[in-house]
């Protein structure tokens, strides 16, 4: 590799605010992350922290909390509002080259 041309890689604190929980990683966010802001780690060490809005301990997907929506209701919704997608002609026939059907 080429030197001086690649971002600092070490340890960073991801701390999700959302769920107040936090995780320690390896990041190029290490040179600069959060403004200069560090904390102290479990391990006793100092670590610059990233202050995230959700992670996977806070974000629906992975918690399951996520809503389900009512498709069934939608689809009815969308054929009364615009028809049952049939226009009267047979399914597959398209026109020709002379125009004919």
């Amino acid at each position: 590799m080429k030197p001086g041309i690649h971002p600092a890689y070490g340890p960073v604190v991801f701390r999700d605010r959302a769920a107040g929980h936090a995780f320690l990683t390896r990041s190029t966010l290490a040179g600069t992350a959060n403004g200069g802001k560090t904390i102290e780690w479990e391990d006793g060490n100092t670590y610059p922290v990233v202050d995230v809005e959700t992670s996977s301990v806070s974000h629906p997907f992975y918690t399951g909390t996520a809503r389900v929506l009512d498709t069934a209701g939608r689809v009815e919704r969308f054929e009364r509002r615009y028809g049952s997608g049939r226009s009267g002609r047979a399914a597959g026939t398209r026109d020709g080259a002379d125009g004919s059907r």
